[in-house]
């Protein structure tokens, strides 16, 4: 395993078994919002973990069921008719995100802006903290998978589930979160408590949320909480009813249209799920590491194959469980694997334990995470670091992921980042000194690195705004790239436009391929590149200014 180190081997650990107290319950719930067996969940859980963590590139990503993907799998299995044919068609979407790897689209996720980014994290923290509410109340209606539901009435599942909420509210979960949310806290604020390196807290607030459901059931209190809002894992009763969860593929639907479809929806929507992850997980790392995207594409794929073989529905880089062990102190892909081993421990020798962690519990672990996610400190810190082409698409992104999805709400953030990208793209062709427009004065314009034809609007308008009888001084001196367009227009206003103000153009700083080529009858006075005076006396009215002119400091009426 590449880079494999120990260094960070406790905190680690620590971190993966934290993730896996988080994983465990998304695990079965994204397997019952998408259709899909409860066991199969756990099964992308394992080989996210295991798989995908050993020979992904990233140190801090974890992979396992995503929520992203559960209309897809659902509609995909009532489509194709059976889970096992269904299986097939994640096993097909493996090996094209493994051609994705070996032609190199992983980077597509380099043309992700940052604010974006972090619109999407915060946006993660808020639907957390959105979804978990109702578990911590006791109201277990909604599953994981479930957040972005929409019912046939427009009704999204989130607000139906708050307005339900309120009817249902359980005290015994209420005092269970509580508790948890105390625990978790004070092992974040309490000096003696965050020395304790060794236990990580959410565990301490989860062995809580046991201990007082098990004393509401010894004392025989009204407060007790009941299975259905328990962690809820298969427990086989024999070896052969264990083998019996897992499932294989139908490749004699190898031939169905339908399947190949499936195969490429999910293939698609994983790996930008996955890109998308991978740059927020390379945004909080703290040891500020590259994923190699590309090999990233590849382990998914990989994983994606082995899960479909066995019985497991699809995985992605999820953004949860990626949060909650950077939170966690992850360090390294240990925490990764380890919790894929707690997950396939739990499955196997501990189910019945397991099944005695209330999800209030849970749901308080993963409000601090949220919270922490969406913090007010991170809309402060966008808002006095960024002007607001940052600020403003950052905003959107979360108010369009909460109410949308996902893949939709990233691409509406985007849209409106690359609009405001192209604005400043256009203001920001060049430095503009106006000055006070006395006649007699200087006008500057130094362009920008790279002009490109989005910025002959911009251009065009300051030509065309210019006083008469000014001067401007148009300096290309940092300039790489002009746009033909551009030069034209550039150009056109030398020999043409600054005669009908009068206006006294001078041009610095333009590379040999960009030189000034057209009639030269008013032109006063030529430099050369190598900085040597060459007479007007030698150009005649048609001819065309020699190749090695840089300069050309021109009277636009001779």
């Amino acid at each position: 395993m590449k880079n494999f180190t120990t260094r960070y081997l406790k905190s680690d650990i620590k971190s993966g078994l934290v993730v896996f107290l988080v994983a465990l319950p998304l695990c079965l719930g994204i397997a019952l919002a998408s259709g899909a067996p409860l066991f199969s969940g756990i099964i992308s859980g394992v080989v996210g973990g295991l798989v995908v963590g050993v020979l992904s590139n990233s140190q801090l990503s974890v992979s396992g069921p995503a929520a992203g993907l559960t209309a897809i799998v659902l509609a995909a299995i009532a489509t194709l008719g059976s889970f096992e044919a269904f299986l097939l068609a994640g096993l097909l979407a493996g090996v094209i995100q493994l051609i994705l790897g070996f032609v190199k689209a992983g980077i597509i996720s380099n043309y992700l802006p940052s604010n974006v980014i972090e619109g999407m994290l915060a946006a993660i923290g808020i639907i957390i903290m959105l979804s978990q509410i109702p578990h911590a109340v006791g109201f277990d209606e909604m599953h994981e998978g479930d957040y972005f539901y929409v019912n046939p009435a427009g009704e999204h599942q989130i607000f139906q589930t708050f307005a339900n909420t309120v009817n249902f509210i359980h005290p015994g979960a209420v005092v269970v979160v509580l508790v948890s949310l105390a625990i978790l806290i004070a092992f974040i604020k309490v000096p003696f408590l965050k020395k304790i390196k060794a236990i990580p807290g959410a565990l301490v607030a989860v062995l809580g949320g046991i201990a007082i459901n098990e004393v509401f059931k010894l004392t025989g209190s009204s407060l007790v909480i009941s299975e259905g809002h328990l962690v809820s894992l298969p427990v086989p009763e024999s070896i052969g009813e264990f083998w019996n969860q897992f499932s294989f593929p139908d490749f004699t639907q190898i031939g169905n249209t339908d399947v190949w479809i499936v195969a490429l929806t999910i293939a698609a929507v994983a790996s930008i799920e996955t890109l998308l992850c991978i740059e927020a997980a390379d945004k909080l790392d703290p040891l500020k590491r590259y994923t190699n995207t590309n090999t990233e594409l590849k382990a998914q794929g990989v994983g994606n194959i082995i899960s479909s073989l066995i019985g497991g529905i699809p995985m992605t880089s999820v953004i949860v469980r990626t949060s909650t062990n950077v939170d966690s102190g992850g360090k390294t892909k240990i925490a990764a694997i380890a919790h894929a081993a707690f997950l396939l421990l739990a499955v196997v020798a501990l189910p019945s334990f397991m099944n005695k962690i209330p999800l209030a519990s849970l749901a308080a672990v993963l409000l601090v995470i949220g919270y922490k996610l969406a913090s007010p400190a991170k809309f402060l810190h966008m808002w006095s670091n960024s002007k607001k082409f940052q600020f403003i698409p950052f905003v959107v992104t979360i108010v369009a992921i909460v109410l949308t999805d996902l893949l939709m709400g990233v691409g509406i953030g985007l849209a409106v980042s690359i609009y405001f990208i192209l604005r400043g793209n256009l203001k920001l062709a060049y430095f503009f000194k106006k000055d006070k427009h006395i006649e007699g004065e200087t006008i500057q314009m130094e362009l920008a690195q790279e002009v490109s034809f989005l910025n002959k609007a911009a251009i065009k308008q300051t030509f065309i705004h210019l006083p008469e009888n000014s001067k401007i001084v148009i300096d290309a001196s940092n300039t790489v790239y002009i746009d033909h367009d551009v030069l034209h227009l550039i150009k056109d206003f030398v020999y043409h436009g600054s005669r009908d103000k009068n206006i006294w153009v001078e041009l610095i700083g333009f590379r040999k391929e960009y030189r000034i080529e057209n009639s030269a009858s008013h032109v006063t006075s030529i430099v050369s590149d190598n900085g040597s005076l060459v007479s007007p006396n030698n150009i005649t009215n048609g001819a065309k200014v020699p190749s090695n002119v840089l300069l050309v400091r021109e009277l636009s009426r001779a």
